[in-house]
């Protein structure tokens, strides 16, 4: 690796086919580099946060538009599968500023990586991101799980579900993988709609998250779209914050960005480790919430996931 990298987010690459119109008027597609693991990776580099990104990355023309954009945001791809299989393509729909999906995904690059194709985790990474698209398809899914527990002992772990129920074939599988990583992971971040999805039998957000507290999880992370955001933390602390009000052009990246925000200000504070993790401060959750929050609402200014860079904050 090019400098030594803090963290290590694994998940999918792909391309969002985002709608444009041409010339004439007609419906076009622009691609876009996108997938909500390489997202976070993205929205972290641009921070300055030292990023490593592990995926399986075609060699095909958006595999290189993917890695060109990696390189572009600082984020290096040394631990990343290379093959000639295809990349996943996600055609966008957006209505009134909200993003729905269709995707080209069988036998890609990104879906098809086995734990064979995995290296071991240098030792110098300090936490490690999952989440996305790459949770529910096989044999990815599996991979991501099987390193996430492999690996939980020594890194810290955050999780994001980011659930797309259209995404799931089974969703009892499903549920079973995302119940073991959590049982593992440290940090969680999820929507009330994550958690509605995830725990059917449980409505009451109090119940939800005593059922995560329960699970070993050190901070977990609520986000509420215009409501705000709030942490339950452990020890039973709840602090919030509230929404970054802008104009909303879409909301591709929002919750990407705002998994990164959280990550760059807990390495700032020192917090990347299991021990500190525990001892968070109310200052510092409060100001690592209104940090994502800031970028998130950054993202969703404009067109596409396109976190800030350190420069324009």
């Amino acid at each position: 690796m090019s400098k030594a990298a803090k963290i290590l987010c694994c998940g999918e690459a792909l391309i969002d086919m985002i709608p444009v119109e041409s010339a004439s008027g007609a419906l076009a597609y622009e691609p876009c580099s996108g997938g909500s693991v390489f997202n976070t990776a993205i929205a972290l580099g641009r921070l300055g946060e030292p990023t490593e990104f592990l995926t399986g990355l075609s060699s095909d023309l958006f595999g290189e538009q993917l890695q060109a954009t990696l390189a572009n945001s600082g984020v290096d791809v040394n631990l990343c599968k290379k093959s000639t299989q295809p990349t996943t393509l996600a055609f966008v729909k957006l209505a009134d500023g909200h993003a729905t999906y269709h995707f080209y995904d069988e036998n890609t690059a990104g879906r098809m990586l086995s734990l064979d194709d995995v290296r071991p985790i240098p030792d110098e990474i300090d936490a490690l991101f999952f989440g996305g698209i790459s949770l529910a398809v096989e044999p990815c899914a599996r991979t991501y799980e099987a390193i996430e527990v492999r690996e939980a002992a020594g890194h810290v772990i955050m999780m994001d579900p980011n659930v797309r129920p259209g995404f799931i074939k089974d969703a009892d599988v499903f549920r079973a993988r995302i119940n073991n990583m959590l049982s593992h992971a440290d940090i969680v971040k999820v929507s009330d709609e994550d958690l509605g999805w995830l725990m059917p039998d449980l409505a009451d957000l109090d119940a939800q998250v005593d059922t995560l507290r329960k699970m070993g999880l050190k901070i977990i992370l609520v986000t509420k779209g215009g409501d705000g955001a709030t942490a339950y933390l452990a020890d039973g602390r709840d602090i919030s914050v509230a929404a970054e009000r802008v104009e909303v052009v879409d909301t591709v990246g929002a919750g990407d960005t705002f998994n990164a925000g959280i990550l760059y200000k807990l390495s700032e504070f020192g917090l990347l480790d299991k021990a500190s993790l525990g001892s968070i401060s109310d200052e510092q959750i409060a100001q690592a919430l209104g940090f994502a929050a800031r970028i998130a609402a950054v993202t969703v200014s404009r067109k596409g996931a396109n976190p800030p860079w350190q420069h324009e904050l």
